[in-house]
């Protein structure tokens, strides 16, 4: 009976021992062992079977089995994501199949900055290396991002798969200023006097935009437009004088802007035409929708850079007149620096 029960003990025992140390081998195989040295990345195309991704990572020396992959992914749901997924390095077998199953594909943060005109954020999406293709549409495309206007794109900070077309990308823009549009119109809001509708709105909130970078004094330059407009006084935006002479970009390049350009004829240019231009001269943000939507109230009908990156506002000719030479004035001072 003792020997029976000494056998029987050792056998657990050996049993016990055998188990942990297969516990400790799948686990190592599974969960450590990784033979990815640096992070890479590895893209999963659509239609591509189990069996051929476990070749195609094996081959890659992404991992030491192909089995070990098949068996990962059958413990993970079996199933796998199309899509570029970012393998870190030291990722074992479970984690890279834990990934895929999950859909959890690489991704790039793109910041489209306020203010930038569609021909500048093409620009801006040309040089990210994480996007694909081109900005323009192939010959017979007619789709609604084919024809991009000013004031279509809503900038912001945007976090999208690797990969992701730029074509896409410039739709997705589009489409969230098309929501803030047409919530816009479901919430029965109307425009301030004399602007009549959307486009009105974007329009001013476009050179408002470009006026100023703060957000808390963009109610009060929208409020001196307004008044502006509702005395039928010209505009005299420079925006717009920039945006007609750059033939779009608004970009001068670090050019000045001189009493000449201020003749040029151009629908843009709110120098020599009474009213808004025919269209918005930029892409905005919600800071400057906001500012023409619920203007500050005041009497103001001039302003003038401070030279601290804010605007001194008058209400006459003469208190402008003497604003402007003070701008002046800190100008010299810069210049001189």
């Amino acid at each position: 009976m003792k020997r029976k029960k000494i056998s029987r003990n050792k056998f657990i025992q050996f049993l016990c021992a055998f188990l942990a140390l297969f516990l400790l081998v799948f686990v190592f195989v599974f969960g450590v062992s990784s033979p990815i040295k640096k992070d890479t990345s590895f893209e999963i195309a659509k239609g591509t079977t189990v069996t051929a991704i476990a070749k195609q990572l094996y081959d890659n020396g992404l991992i030491d089995s192909e089995l070990s992959f098949k068996l990962a992914v059958r413990g993970n749901g079996g199933r796998v994501q199309t899509g570029l997924y970012d393998v870190p390095a030291g990722a074992s077998v479970w984690r890279i199949a834990r990934m895929f199953a999950k859909g959890d594909i690489a991704t790039v943060t793109v910041v489209v900055p306020e203010g930038l005109t569609v021909l500048q954020i093409k620009r801006l999406l040309l040089e990210n290396p994480y996007l694909t293709g081109g900005t323009e549409c192939g010959r017979g495309t007619d789709l609604p991002v084919c024809d991009l206007q000013d004031g279509d794109l809503f900038p912001d900070t945007y976090r999208v798969a690797k990969g992701t077309s730029r074509l896409a990308f410039l739709d997705l823009m589009r489409k969230k200023m098309e929501d803030i549009k047409n919530n816009w119109k479901r919430a029965g809001r109307v425009a301030p006097e004399p602007l009549k509708n959307w486009n009105d709105v974007i329009t001013l909130a476009s050179i408002v935009q470009k006026e100023t970078p703060k957000a808390s004094e963009m109610p009060v330059v929208a409020s001196v437009y307004l008044n502006r407009l509702r005395k039928k006084m010209r505009l005299q935006a420079d925006p717009t004088v920039v945006y007609a002479l750059t033939n779009k970009w608004g970009d001068m390049r670090g050019a000045p802007l001189l009493r000449g350009h201020l003749k040029i004829e151009s629908p843009y240019n709110t120098y020599i035409n009474y009213g808004l231009p025919p269209a918005p001269i930029a892409n905005v943000g919600m800071d400057a929708i906001r500012s023409v939507l619920q203007p500050a109230d005041t009497n103001y009908l001039f302003f003038v850079a401070d030279g601290h990156g804010g605007h001194k506002f008058s209400r006459t000719y003469e208190e402008h007149l003497k604003n402007h030479a003070d701008w002046r004035e800190i100008k010299k001072i810069k210049n001189k620096n």
